[in-house]
């Protein structure tokens, strides 16, 4: 008999593996069954549906990036140092879970949309370090939720280079000249 939490684990490691390559959409629990040797029936003992399991990967992980990239930034005390713990922790996310930052950061799913004002929010965390530091004259005044979208863009763009192979090395191994990138942006 297996262990409920290491069930739960490789249903939730097969699943976002499957939502990242086909989509929500496409993937069944037939598919997440099969792909992790399961009987359908064990995964309606964890999530109620597709739809549960998708939104718990999501919003669980999302709201964990949040945080700790809330947490980095507040240890820093100019808005370029706050900039570069994030990057890098962004950069570092990708390198060690590719999978699970492109179901967060790149994948165009309707989890998104479900995201309430009130959550933990990574995009959110890095407009509001922006605004912040435009508010404290570290960086010319500007549109912060243009400037955030920007920045994330620099970092997203290249974790899709990466993600086709186009970009051997790795993303921490590229996290100060991303940093430096992005400081330009805001400095336009």
């Amino acid at each position: 008999m297996r262990n409920g939490a290491k069930t739960k684990e490789l249903i939730a490691q097969t699943a976002l593996r499957l939502f990242v390559a086909k989509g929500i959409t496409e993937t069944t629990i037939r598919d997440i069954a099969g792909a992790a040797g399961l009987a359908e029936g064990t995964l309606y003992r964890h999530y109620d549906s597709k739809e549960s399991l998708a939104w718990e990967l999501f919003a669980v992980n999302y709201i964990a990036f949040a945080r700790e990239l809330d947490r980095l930034q507040e240890d820093q005390p100019t808005l370029k140092a706050k900039l570069a713990a994030m990057v890098g922790r962004f950069c570092v996310f990708f390198d060690e879970d590719p999978v699970l930052f492109s179901y967060l950061l790149l994948a165009q799913h309707a989890q998104l949309k479900k995201v309430t004002p009130e959550m933990p929010n990574p995009v959110e965390v890095v407009r509001s370090v922006i605004a912040g530091g435009i508010a404290r004259g570290e960086a010319p005044p500007a549109d912060a939720e243009v400037a955030a979208a920007m920045v994330m863009g620099v970092v997203l763009q290249v974790a899709v280079f990466k993600i086709y192979g186009r970009i051997p090395r790795s993303l921490a191994g590229l996290a100060e000249y991303l940093t430096e990138a992005c400081w330009r942006v805001l400095n336009l």
